[in-house]
């Protein structure tokens, strides 16, 4: 059941206390789209997550970012440049208000 062990850092003293959920809709729903986007949302090193998703994105991306201008580098060195992309629409976290990585058993 245990897949890994990892260190938490402390987000702030990395100089990444900014959390955005950026929201991701494709052209389409090819397997070929889908493969490509997804190896090269892998290759984005800012970005923590990215889930495929059922509803209106078809994936959504948490990213960390030092501030807003950190954002804009990323947007505009990454995500403008992934494959397939029909739309974005990015949200910035105000406050965490529970975050954890336990799983009950």
């Amino acid at each position: 059941m245990i897949s890994g062990y990892v260190a938490l850092l402390d987000r702030r003293r990395m100089g990444k206390p900014t959390t955005v959920f950026v929201e991701i809709t494709l052209q389409g729903q090819s397997d070929e789209l889908l493969d490509a986007f997804e190896r090269e949302v892998a290759r984005v090193p800012d970005i923590q997550e990215c889930h495929l998703m059922a509803g209106n994105a078809d994936y959504l991306l948490k990213i960390l970012a030092a501030d807003t201008e950190d954002f804009a580098r990323i947007h505009r060195r990454y995500l403008s440049r992934l494959p397939g992309v029909a739309q974005m629409h990015s949200s910035f976290a105000l406050r965490t208000v529970v975050q954890t990585t336990a799983v009950d058993v």
